[in-house]
């Protein structure tokens, strides 16, 4: 497996996880803050992960 093949394989990875959590947070009525907070910061980890892997892609 080529590096672009990773690359494009950890991208497609990290949008479904990112989708996974938009969907429990959008689909939740019931979340308390901490909960909140939480996926938001996770959500921020797999947001900084895409955009390096969008950089690497492009080089």
């Amino acid at each position: 497996m080529s590096d672009s093949d990773k690359i494009a394989e950890a991208i497609r990875y990290y949008t479904v996880k990112r989708e996974e959590i938009l969907s429990f947070i959008n689909g939740s009525s019931g979340l308390s803050a901490e909960d909140i907070i939480q996926k938001g910061e996770e959500l921020a980890v797999l947001e900084s992960k895409l955009t390096a892997l969008e950089v690497a892609k492009e080089n």
